[in-house]
């Protein structure tokens, strides 16, 4: 299908519905979602923001501003995953026991309001990554319109640009622990430092980045485009300098690029009898 009959396949979804609770995080997915559906729900459909240790700071302001403008219902909603034992010992499945914290409590939302949906933002791309949260999903009944139409990443920001939606071209969130790898105890200081080591990075002009924790290994993934920023002598020492300040012995710039999901790599190779 073309990107414009995506949209109307989306909007056709929606309008089936009726009213929604919609897990709302502030980045361009979910925002483009929330657009779609307030057009359609109106004062049935509620958005709400899941915060967390997990939850990057200063991404709330702006989700607020964004609902606000669009006169939608919006919540603010603190999950406690980082609590779960299931979720801080990090094994392949974290992801799961996060959403099925998040689904649960908006389930408990949907029922208190009458309302019979939950959506998500995951899209069409989404399905291509290794994603335990989405059998958080299929348990909770929690929809993903995005997805069911067919709408790419690219498609997203595309639709997004074009509306003027001020988060068009916003970089990819992710929940922290996703920079931890499989096995490694996840815990608040260890978030802490690596939203530090990103911030860092950020500070020179970088938009888009992961900062992969490997004990006393930071691994740095930019952008394609990015990375010849690090042929810049004073911009190596200033990066190198301020992660050694947080602990880290050595400090990698990883030439594959950022990419989503590269922490099931390990995974993979497990399942194709390479890893040991």
């Amino acid at each position: 299908m073309q990107i414009d009959q995506k949209w109307d396949y989306l909007r056709s979804l929606l309008t089936g519905m009726r009213g929604a609770v919609l897990a709302y995080s502030g980045g361009v997915d979910s925002s483009l979602l929330l657009k779609a559906a307030s057009g359609i729900m109106g004062p049935n459909l509620i958005a709400v923001t899941a915060i967390s240790e997990t939850y990057p700071p200063g991404e709330l302001e702006p989700a607020k501003q964004f609902a606000a403008a669009l006169e939608v219902r919006h919540l603010v909603l603190s999950t406690g995953e980082l609590a779960r034992e299931e979720f801080a010992r990090n094994a392949p499945d974290r992801c799961f026991h996060c959403k099925s914290e998040l689904f649960s409590k908006l389930r408990q939302i949907a029922d208190s309001e009458g309302i019979a949906h939950i959506l998500d933002g995951s899209n069409a791309d989404d399905v291509h990554d290794y994603r335990p949260g989405r059998t958080a999903a299929r348990d909770l009944a929690v929809r993903s319109p995005l997805a069911e139409a067919g709408l790419t990443k690219q498609d997203i920001r595309s639709l997004a640009r074009r509306m003027n939606m001020p988060m068009w071209d916003k970089p990819s969130l992710a929940c922290l622990s996703s920079r931890i790898p499989y096995g490694t105890r996840i815990t608040l200081d260890l978030l802490r430092n690596i939203q530090a080591a990103e911030d860092i990075v950020r500070a020179v002009g970088i938009r888009q980045v992961r900062v992969r924790h490997h004990g006393d290994i930071a691994r740095i993934e930019v952008t394609q485009e990015d990375l010849i920023r690090f042929s810049a002598a004073e911009i190596r020492k200033r990066i190198v300098a301020a992660f050694k300040e947080l602990g880290y012995a050595y400090v990698c710039l990883d030439l594959e690029g950022y990419r989503i999901g590269s922490m099931n790599a390990v995974l993979e190779r497990k399942e194709a009898g390479t890893g040991q």
